[in-house]
């Protein structure tokens, strides 16, 4: 099988998907807005003690507690008690509140939920997954082969600190042991620096924070199994080599750096199986579909023949398109890295035979899932149920928000998602535009990302179009669409996008409080942003100002 990673890399965002035979089956994203906690490690101060549920709560400094469970607040040593007792112990006997702790996040913050974390801290390399709070030595079950594992056990026998415990990553299969003594000889220091700074640090504090999106790639991903890695920005491309000297200097050789003028994204079809997987109904090569159903609890998957007729009777016809729903159940369930119990109602198959190979297709696929998954089989219903571990949240939950248009029944697009898109559009109209400036109305959540601090986005966009843009934000606009609303003279354009003049007298309501400085306050005139001085108090209210300066993206005004 022939694996590629495809890097795409702005200043909004970073993207990573994983192709197999030229498929998106993973994808990766990393923005500002959305800050990863997985792998980070925390100084954390016990909230509460809930022994109905034995679980606490721990504040770790986020916007909402983390949950611990009882069996992941224990620690090496804790399980059995001094009397020889196997008997756990409870979660009221191991945490105090006020109590201060050290906790790693394993799951992300998710709707209402906070981040769930544990208390057995594991710190990755390249080669072994350093666990400095349990005693325990393990092999990835990715390593099938007996004597292999065996001679691995045996490595990491000889190198394991006592007290501690190591796991042999699928990357260190065939590894010599100088390999694993030398990301030992990186993961005990950087444990090292962990506790120190948690010794130091007043709880809550964020003491260790896991490596960049891309570092991670390299890391966990970017081993021999992997054909090629295409980067489409200079700067990546010569940190991913720089970082490849210490990890593997052998794999540098297949890193290349992309300078195509399409979309990286749009060239390797990443972009086209983005759009699919945020679609309810995905359509499979023979002519069936598939339709996605989701709740927080668990996912549904419907199987459904379609427009496929079949050439011979109606069980190989079904047989057909159960198969390739296989195929693509278990593709698109890593694409979209749906977590959780999910139920597959695949078309009923009368033959023994039918549903063992369909079952079997599938086990067969998921073996190149990275992420824990189980096939539990039938019910007595015909439905297909497994499980497959939630560590974060799905393609979904991050490129789509709850829609404020229909009060959640549906989702739009994020904005920072929509912003990037109409960034793109723009720039695609712009290079065929003959005149001097155009005047282009959105949403004015999308507007303010389009702009960017400081008004820096849309200079970088002015300076590649050679046009004078103008954007106004206009809330009856789709969240999703923006509106050309018209094209001329640099004169005639401001003339159309400046609604207020210095020195006029005008009533405005106070929407909000300025992102950046509370105490003024953001008034709109036709969907132009008011800042007003001082305005941050009157939040709801009308007050009267007076324009006293007017630039491009926004007026300032002073209370009269």
């Amino acid at each position: 099988m022939q694996k590629k990673i495809i890097i795409n890399c702005d200043s909004k965002q970073t993207r990573v998907s994983v192709l197999e035979n030229d498929k998106p089956v993973e994808i990766y994203l990393e923005r500002p807005v959305h800050q990863r906690v997985v792998g980070n490690i925390y100084k954390g101060i016990v909230a509460n003690v809930l022994p109905g549920m034995q679980a606490a709560f721990i504040d770790i400094g986020l916007e909402r507690n983390a949950f611990l469970f009882v069996d992941d607040a224990q620690l090496s040593g804790e399980e059995i008690p001094q009397n020889g007792s196997q008997k756990k112990k409870t979660i009221e006997q191991l945490l105090k509140s006020g109590e201060e702790i050290m906790v790693q996040a394993v799951k992300e913050p998710f709707g209402s939920k906070g981040a769930r974390v544990t208390r057995q801290i594991t710190i990755p390399g390249r080669y072994l997954v350093l666990m400095p709070t349990v005693e325990y030595t393990g092999i990835s079950r990715r390593i099938e082969e007996p004597q292999e594992r065996e001679r691995l056990k045996q490595i990491v026998a000889d190198l394991r600190p006592e007290g501690t415990g190591l796991i042999v990553r699928t990357a260190g299969e065939g590894q010599d042991e100088e390999f694993f003594r030398q990301d030992l000889n990186f993961l005990t220091p950087l444990w090292d620096r962990v506790q120190s700074r948690y010794r130091q640090k007043s709880a809550p504090h964020l003491v260790y924070h896991d490596l960049d999106l891309i570092y991670r790639i390299i890391r966990d991903l970017f081993t021999e199994q992997i054909d090629q890695l295409i980067v489409d920005t200079r700067y990546e491309y010569e940190k991913i080599l720089e970082a490849l000297e210490y990890v593997d200097p052998v794999l540098k050789k297949r890193v290349n750096l992309y300078s195509g003028k399409e979309p990286i994204f749009e060239v390797y079809g990443v972009e086209a199986e983005i759009e699919r997987a945020l679609s309810r109904t995905v359509w499979l090569d023979c002519g069936g579909y598939l339709v996605f159903d989701h709740t927080e609890a668990l996912t549904v998957i419907d199987v459904n023949t379609g427009k496929y007729i079949g050439k011979t009777n109606l069980a190989d016809t079904v047989f057909k398109t159960n198969l390739d729903a296989a195929d693509e159940i278990i593709r698109q369930i890593r694409l979209r890295d749906i977590g959780g119990i999910i139920i597959i109602d695949f078309i009923d198959m009368e033959s023994e035979d039918h549903r063992r190979l369909v079952l079997e297709r599938m086990s067969e696929r998921l073996k190149n899932d990275r992420t824990k998954a189980h096939i539990l089989g039938l019910t007595g219903l015909g439905l297909v149920e497994m499980t497959r571990k939630k560590s974060r949240q799905g393609l979904g939950s991050v490129l789509q928000q709850t829609c404020p248009y229909c009060g959640g029944r549906g989702k739009v697009l994020a904005a920072d998602v929509v912003g990037a898109r109409t960034e793109k559009q723009l720039s695609r109209f712009l290079s065929d535009l003959d005149a001097e400036a155009v005047l282009v109305e959105m949403h004015h959540s999308v507007a303010g990302l389009l702009i960017g601090p400081g008004g820096s986005y849309l200079s970088k966009l002015e300076e590649e179009s050679g046009k004078t843009i103008f954007i106004r934000g206009n809330d009856n606009v789709h969240v999703e669409k923006y509106r050309i609303v018209s094209t001329g003279s640099l004169e005639e354009i401001k003339r159309l996008a400046y609604p207020v003049k210095i020195g006029e007298l005008h009533k405005v309501k106070i929407e909000e409080p300025h992102a950046n400085n509370p105490y003024d306050g953001i008034a709109r005139i036709n969907g132009f942003v008011i800042d007003v001085q001082d305005g941050g108090a009157y939040v709801g209210e009308k007050i009267p100002v007076e324009i006293i300066e007017v630039s491009r993206t926004f007026a300032r005004a002073k209370m009269v």
